[in-house]
């Protein structure tokens, strides 16, 4: 076995060029003749030098048995040739297993036959363990979703398809920066043999041009898959939810002009933040989704995602008091859609006269009133929840007692001899505690007794007065208001728990499939990491809707350690005649991800069985 370099010339193009091969001389009718076992590429990364060191190498992989010694080769040189030999059992052509002795046969894939074989079970060996599991059901998820047709339709090549598929499913099954999905499909992945494709020899570079090339379809793309999403589980467009969340920068940004200091959400005020905005249907499928500055408003983003979602007209807008601006209501009123969010400020208020009892999901008793604005053109819907009354007094108590302790420290302290008595610094010490208060200040009457000419604070003195309206006073109420009239209380008040899908999607994205934190510096790099992690997302709630309809109702998280488990392994063993046979095929499914290939109604054996004797 050796290494040939052969000149040959592009098709097309005419261009000449270098490829390399690994041959083996046999003699066949009186001559030696030169066999390709495994074409190498152009771009073989070893020195001519060490082509003898690396062929020694992968014959001792083949034959492990015959080897006395371990041969010594670097590092690289061991990447180099544990891949070689993972592709002649998976790539070798189908052949003569009678063949002459030392000649690699495939034997054909023969399900309902058996294959005998008498081997040296104290040889056996097993080698190249790579898991298998979050990678077939990805596979199937992006076909059901007909994202890998969408790419081919839209021009993209097979080698820029399988870079952005990697991309996809490495984010579903090791969520990281796109270098860390690099690594994961060089060495710990089995995705490259379910697509037949070499990700040992795809640079990382081609992973960062696959997000660029996502970018620049992202709206043909999103388009077509929720119109694939809207026929396969037949969807129908009557609500949608819109939100934002944000993540945060590993490092500067410097070059990204949507990189800016502002309220974080993970309480990262250190790190510049990029904001990511989704609107969703009901099911909780992605519609659109984009990349905002890290600092904008949240009001000023609705009517950009909005415009040209070509929503039915009267469709349900959901969100949260944050985008609830009047202006943006006054929007979707004017464009046709029905609204359904918190209402921001006012004055609480509860009859609980006038309300009505629905019990919740968790049990709990919500009582729903409901009431007519002024002008007849919106309805209230006052909430009291026990829990949240329970909550909230227990919050007004703790900071009520700090304030009041801060308040008690001040007077003692004007009682000391040498302590500053001042009036404005007193009244400086008291603006201080107010700010820190958490707003609870206001339910409190203080009075500061001065000397007779003004100047000096002889005490201070406090009565808790409760503001009308307000937390103190009716604490567990929030109130809702919507353009939706004929609407019952607990129609309005089921149809905005929804929002809470949204948070949940939320939490799958920053927590589970790897939204944070982006390791780019420049803007079309930062928006396609968020963009992978919103198209793992959609095969992650494609797979999770499917399952639930089979009453498993697992977290992506739980799913993903029960996938995990199944890997791809080559098994070799020493037969009687000395020849060594290799069978590379995947694990048997465990009971537990049994249940979900059944559920999904998929191949418990992904890859098939490959088989090699030399």
């Amino acid at each position: 076995m050796f290494i040939r370099q052969t000149r040959t010339n592009n098709k097309v193009t005419g261009e000449g060029y270098f490829t390399f091969r690994l041959v083996r001389g046999e003699r066949i009718g009186g001559k030696v003749r030169q066999i390709t076992i495994l074409n190498l590429g152009r771009h073989f990364p070893v020195k001519q030098d060490d082509w003898p060191v690396l062929c020694s190498r992968i014959e001792a992989l083949l034959h492990p048995q015959n080897s006395l010694l371990d041969l010594a080769c670097s590092e690289h040189l061991e990447r180099i040739a544990q891949r070689t030999v993972a592709q002649l059992i998976a790539r070798a052509p189908v052949a003569d297993t009678a063949l002459a002795e030392g000649t690699p046969a495939v034997l054909p894939p023969t399900p309902s036959a058996a294959d005998y074989q008498e081997v040296d079970l104290e040889s056996l060996q097993q080698t190249q363990p790579r898991s298998v599991g979050v990678e077939h059901l990805g596979l199937h998820a992006l076909a059901q979703l007909g994202l890998i047709q969408t790419f081919a339709d839209l021009g993209i090549n097979g080698a820029q398809r399988a870079a952005i598929i990697g991309n996809v499913i490495g984010r579903m099954a090791a969520p990281a920066s796109e270098q860390a999905t690099w690594t994961w499909l060089q060495s710990r992945s089995a995705l490259g043999e379910l697509l037949d494709i070499d990700y040992g020899v795809m640079s990382l570079m081609r992973l960062y041009r696959a997000s660029d090339i996502l970018m620049r379809h992202r709206a043909a793309i999103e388009e077509s898959l929720f119109s694939t999403m809207q026929t396969l589980l037949a969807l129908e467009e009557t609500v949608t939810l819109y939100d934002l969340t944000n993540t945060y920068f590993e490092g500067e940004g410097a070059a990204n002009p949507k990189a800016a200091y502002g309220r974080s959400k993970e309480k990262r005020t250190d790190c510049p933040l990029l904001t990511l905005g989704l609107v969703l249907d009901g099911s909780g499928f992605i519609r659109r989704s984009q990349t905002f500055a890290g600092n904008i408003a949240e009001g000023k983003t609705l009517e950009t995602m909005l415009a040209g979602l070509n929503a039915p007209s009267g469709a349900m807008v959901i969100m949260d008091a944050g985008i609830a601006t009047e202006a943006n209501l006054a929007w979707l009123a004017e464009h046709g859609y029905r609204y359904l969010v918190v209402r921001r400020g006012g004055t609480r208020s509860f009859d609980e006269t006038q309300a009505v009892a629905i019990e919740t999901a968790g049990g709990e008793t919500l009582r729903l009133q409901k009431t007519l604005s002024d002008d007849g053109r919106e309805v209230f819907l006052h909430c009291h929840s026990a829990g949240r009354e329970a909550k909230e007094t227990a919050m007004l108590d703790r900071f009520g007692d700090a304030f009041e302790a801060g308040l008690q420290k001040i007077a003692e302290g004007l009682q000391k001899p040498r302590s500053e008595k001042r009036h404005a610094k007193v009244q400086e010490r008291i603006g201080r505690l107010k700010e820190k208060s958490h707003g609870v200040s206001r339910h409190y009457a203080l009075t500061v007794t001065t000397d007779d000419a003004g100047k000096t604070v002889t005490a201070l003195s406090w009565a808790k007065q409760p503001v009308a309206g307000t937390m103190a006073t009716h604490p567990g109420v929030y109130c809702l208001r919507s353009n939706e009239l004929r609407w019952d209380e607990e129609t309005l008040w089921r149809t905005y728990t929804m929002l809470t899908d949204l948070e949940s999607v939320f939490r799958s994205l920053k927590s589970e499939l790897g939204l944070r934190p982006v390791f780019h510096s420049t803007e079309n790099r930062a928006d396609g990491h968020l963009f992978i992690t919103v198209l793992a997302y959609q095969c992650v709630q494609l797979l999770r809707t499917q399952l639930k309809a089979a009453g498993i109702n697992d977290s992506w998280a739980t799913l993903r350690q029960i996938l995990a488990v199944q890997c791809r392994v080559t098994s070799s063993m020493r037969r009687r005649d000395g020849r060594t046979v290799h069978v590379r095929k995947s694990t048997v499914a465990e009971p537990a991800l049994m249940k979900i290939y059944q559920a999904l109604k998929i191949n418990p054996a992904p890859g098939g069985t490959k088989k090699l004797i030399c």
